[in-house]
């Protein structure tokens, strides 16, 4: 389960992946569940250790495609962290409820099974900004509420959440995605 933290009511979301998953895929399918755009640099944090995508240094951090989820996470209740925009400063915090996946109807290991509430749009200002943006998008007299719909779309709703629409990109990314572990056959 991963909830996007200082947001009330809580942004959340209830999904399954297989322990094999690598750390930069399970970013991918926090992108898809969540609704961001993959547009900003990201960190697990882990422990002790931090796992990112190309780093540059040991200070950045490791590299995340290295690692794979269930030999980092392995006993139910441990929760690590999960920061996505390092400006807007999106800090996720994911814990294994189970340890056990069970395959969908379509026999897939990665799909959505719940969850609340919309993600914040991509640039819109942390965690203040977004509060600032539902609260003109709700309010037709604010001075924002035109150029706000606007920037975000005339059917953005800050409390909505669609399980169907976002089960449909994960069996698209899954369709078109795979391992970087296994080999290919010529």
């Amino acid at each position: 389960e991963i909830a996007l933290l200082e947001i009330e009511p809580t942004i959340w979301r209830r999904f399954t992946v297989p322990a094999s998953i690598s750390l930069d895929r399970l970013h991918d399918v926090i992108q898809i569940i969540m609704g961001w755009t993959d547009s900003h640099l990201y960190e697990f944090t882990i422990g002790k250790k931090r796992y990112t995508e190309f780093p540059e240094s040991k200070e950045d951090g490791l590299p995340s495609e290295r690692f794979r989820l269930g030999d980092l996470i392995k006993q139910k209740g441990r929760s690590f962290d999960y920061l996505y925009d390092f400006g807007d400063h999106w800090q996720h915090r994911l814990v294994l409820v189970e340890n056990r996946a069970v395959p969908n109807e379509y026999g897939e290991l990665v799909y959505c099974l719940a969850g609340e509430r919309a993600c914040p749009p991509e640039d819109v200002g942390g965690v203040h900004g977004f509060m600032e943006f539902c609260h003109a998008l709700h309010d037709p007299s604010h001075e924002e509420h035109l150029a706000y719909q606007q920037w975000a779309g005339d059917a953005f709703d800050c409390e909505r959440f669609d399980i169907d629409a976002v089960n449909w990109e994960l069996m698209h990314y899954l369709r078109w995605s795979r391992d970087r572990y296994h080999r290919v056959a010529p």
